[in-house]
Formats: C-alpha cells, structure tokens, sequence
C-alpha cells in the first residue's frame, strides 16, 4: 500500500505543473506506473471508491536553480482505482515561473482523468494573472477569469468552458456564455452573449 501511495504522490505532483498554461506536454513516462500485474481484485477497482486519500495536500515544483515554479494545494486529494482518476478539494493552484507572469487559480474542486488529458475545475473557479509591462512600458492587467466550471485540456494547452464567464481587467469587464482559450496562439474566443465595456488602452508618455 505504501508504494501505490507513493506512486499516486509522485504522479500528482508531477502531473501539477500542467494543469493550466503552459508546460503542458511530457505527461506520459509515468503512466507506466499504473500497471500492476497480478493484483488481487479485492482492492475497491469495481467501485468507484478511493482507494488512497491525502488531507491538506501541498506540493511545490522547484527550478534548477531552487525557485518555485509551480505550488499545488489541496484540502484533501483522493485518487480512484476504477478509472484511476483524482479529485481535488478547494485546490489552489499557483504558477510562478521565472520571466512569466504568476497566475493564481481556485476552485471549490477538480477532478483530473486517469490518463491525464482532461482537468474538471468546478465551482467558484477564480484564475488571476498578475499585470505585466513590456519593454515599451505598456502595462496589462492584471486579468481575473471567473466562472463555474472550466475545462482544460493539456496536450492541445487549451482552456474551455461552456458556462458564463466573466473576464475583468482595469480597462473593464466583460461577460459572455462560452469561452476558448488556446494557449499556442494566444487566441481567445467568446461564444455567445457578450456584453461588457473596455476603455482604450492609454498609451506610455
């Protein structure tokens, strides 16, 4: 028991780094660890029951030169044997990269499949980007995204929701039904029901 516990911890925590923006890719050379032959079958794996579970769950991802890149927390996180999949209780989620803008993210909860292509954040989901200024002094941000369910898909690093969002900046706010974000080409499209204002960007004197 104690190495599949082992084993679930090594993989939460490697797979943490990638549940929103960026780095997502690199996420199968663990998923030989799911194998295990021979195992008798009276460990929950016909029910959809945890078969291990961590209370205040807390996990940090450290560069090569010992920053912090990325912290996961959790008030609990329990891992499924049937579809090995893991359910995450009022994650936290922060991304601190060097040279990138830190971006915060919470939920009530997320649930993440057991072959680590989709990512399920559900209720009071709140991701927060830090303002950001380029070389010629223009400032943007910071962003807050909030909506009630958000979907993210790993290897094609894109974010979805079919819920309402609402997306606010210092320029404004706006409101739509239905957002894509691919995260490759910077590309954000609100399906239906937008509504909102943005002042024009003030240019740097």
């Amino acid at each position: 028991m104690i190495s599949r516990t082992q084993a679930w911890l090594d993989r939460l925590v490697a797979w943490s780094p990638v549940l929103l923006l960026g780095g997502l890719a690199a996420l199968t050379y663990w998923l030989n660890l799911q194998i295990r032959v021979g195992e008798p079958a009276f460990d929950g794996s016909r029910r959809h029951d945890p078969d291990v579970f961590v209370e205040n769950f807390k996990a940090i991802v450290l560069d090569d030169k010992g920053r912090v890149r990325q912290a996961l927390e959790a008030r609990r996180a329990d891992h499924f044997p049937d579809d090995d999949g893991t359910s995450l209780d009022q994650p936290r989620i922060e991304f601190t990269d060097p040279d990138k803008p830190r971006l915060d993210v919470t939920s009530d909860r997320a649930r993440v499949t057991g072959d680590r292509e989709h990512a399920y954040f559900e209720g009071h989901v709140k991701a927060v980007r830090e303002a950001v200024t380029d070389a010629q002094g223009k400032t943007e941000g910071p962003v807050t995204f909030e909506s009630e369910f958000l979907h993210v898909i790993p290897k094609e690093d894109r974010l979805v929701t079919d819920r309402a969002v609402r997306i606010s900046e210092p320029r404004g706010t706006i409101n739509a039904t239905g957002l894509e974000y691919d995260n490759k080409t910077k590309q954000l499209k609100l399906k239906s029901h937008v509504s909102g204002q943005l002042q024009p960007q003030s240019l740097p004197q």
